[in-house]
């Protein structure tokens, strides 16, 4: 009798086991956003997904994804629903923080987050050539750039980098906190991110109009290192 169990235990193991793999294999995600369906989304839209992605970075439930299937799937074509612009920080991964996969979100990453014309042209080219729906300028806490500028750091290249940081900090000068204090620094980090966003609006005409119309919206936020959650401003 236990001569017929034995067998008949490992194939229903076996039956298991590819059930077990079966399920596994439909939560890998391979699907890459269409135009139909960035088209479909408004902005409000969009910025739920980039909430709910936080979300689920934040409680360890990022989606499981086929990165070689999305990129396949997305050689034809591209249709981001959003562009993103991002400081250099290594800490701050950027998709992973949205839990967006190949094609979903495009990154624009420079130290301090700043904003320059390429950078515009940048988000013009996401907003008006591929129909993204969201702008979203995100500052994270412990910036090295924005340190580096309350510190009146003065090198190369970077000095005119870092001059781009000054108006935050001179808005700053007058909030009661110590200049060279982690929370004048936070507070230059959040200035800095409004000051990015209202350059955005100032300095780029289409963006400001699909803004106007409701084609777009244009907004910041915070990453927290700490908890890793992103506060929309």
């Amino acid at each position: 009798m236990k001569k017929i169990l034995i067998p008949l235990l490992g194939v229903a193991m076996l039956f298991a086991s590819c059930a077990e793999l079966k399920k596994a294999e439909e939560k890998i995600e391979s699907h890459v956003l269409t135009q139909k369906e960035v088209e479909s989304q408004t902005p409000d839209q969009v910025i739920e997904i980039l909430r709910s992605g936080n979300l689920a970075f934040v409680n360890r439930g990022l989606h499981i994804r086929d990165y070689n299937a999305q990129l396949e799937e997305s050689v034809a074509g591209q249709h981001p629903r959003a562009i993103i612009l991002s400081c250099i920080d290594s800490r701050v991964p950027v998709e992973t923080i949205f839990d967006q996969g190949l094609g979903d979100v495009f990154v624009a990453r420079v130290a301090g987050n700043i904003i320059n014309d390429d950078i515009l042209g940048s988000m013009e080219y996401a907003c008006e050539h591929s129909g993204s729906k969201v702008v979203l300028v995100l500052g994270h806490e412990c910036c090295g750039a924005v340190h580096s500028a309350c510190e009146g750091v003065d090198a190369g290249n970077m000095t005119q980098m870092l001059d781009k940081i000054k108006p935050a900090i001179d808005s700053c000068i007058n909030c009661g906190i110590e200049k060279h204090h982690e929370k004048f620094e936070d507070n230059v980090v959040r200035k800095n991110v409004e000051l990015m966003v209202n350059r955005v609006r100032m300095e780029s005409e289409i963006l400001s109009e699909l803004e106007h119309e409701g084609k777009i919206k244009v907004i910041g936020a915070i990453f927290n290192l700490h908890t890793g959650i992103v506060e929309f401003m």
